[in-house]
């Protein structure tokens, strides 16, 4: 038996670093292939669904607790609507940059949620999406609109956010939980300590959300950020800022001739 055909070997402990190299090369081989530049990276929550389903949960609900989580289903619901116009929005305007290879393509964690927003988006406005999917004992299954030969099965945490982070240029987080927190800290901490050679715009949306989860000013107060680093994002609270301050900063930082 060759050693890559010993499945013994590859699942094992000894195996690991042939299995993280995959998770590296397996992505990039098929990204080059369908000609995949660049990103646009949507975060958020896994538990935001879509106005129709939430209404049809709000209108079945039957004890105090079902009426509690569908009231809250149905809030989370603006942010899907609004992250599947903006996705919408920004594949339609990114579909006249290059004749050649797709740029700024909308991509995903691959989930439910604002995932699936951002997918559904990109799909309703004729465009392709990449999903980054990760293997969890719950929520996480690939949502049915990313492109199939752009869908991906992570295993390892970190190389799923390598994908992230090395085909971003610029990111939007909606409201989201642990998930969503890790991976714009992760993205922020990089761009703070100069880790990316190229610009990134992070841009949070939802200030009512944000302004109740992350004290931003204490953290300045207290010292334990820098007044510059809250440069490091821009905020929006509509579809329309969003999309605003993304394209001209992409049109303002890489030339839609030759974004780079």
């Amino acid at each position: 038996m060759k050693s890559y055909e010993n499945k013994g070997f590859l699942y094992s402990s000894h195996g690991r670093m042939v299995r993280i190299l995959a998770e590296y090369l397996e992505p990039q081989s098929r990204i080059n292939y369908h000609k995949v530049r660049d990103t646009i990276v949507f975060f958020g929550s896994a538990r935001f669904c879509d106005a129709a389903t939430a209404e049809q949960r709000v209108a079945a609900a039957a004890t105090d607790e079902e009426k509690t989580a569908a009231a809250k289903c149905l809030a989370g619901s603006l942010y899907y609507e609004q992250a599947c116009e903006l996705a919408s929005r920004l594949t339609v305007w990114a579909k006249g940059v290059s004749a050649k290879e797709d740029r700024y393509v909308i991509c995903s964690g691959g989930g439910p949620g604002i995932m699936e927003a951002a997918n559904r988006g990109a799909q309703e406005a004729g465009g392709r999406s990449v999903g980054l999917n990760i293997d969890l004992p719950m929520e996480q299954v690939p949502n049915p609109y990313i492109t199939p030969e752009l869908s991906f099965e992570f295993h390892y945490f970190f190389m799923r956010k390598l994908w992230f982070a090395y085909l971003a240029k610029a990111l939007v987080v909606f409201p989201g939980g642990f998930g969503t927190l890790d991976e714009m800290m992760e993205i922020l901490t990089l761009d703070q300590t100069k880790k990316f050679r190229k610009k990134m715009l992070v841009v949070l949306y939802g200030n009512d959300y944000w302004n109740k989860v992350i004290n931003f000013q204490a953290m300045e107060d207290l010292g334990t950020i820098s007044p510059e680093d809250r440069s490091l994002f821009q905020r929006a609270d509509t579809p329309d800022a969003a999309f605003d301050i993304l394209t001209n900063w992409l049109i303002e930082n890489y030339s839609t001739a030759d974004p780079g």
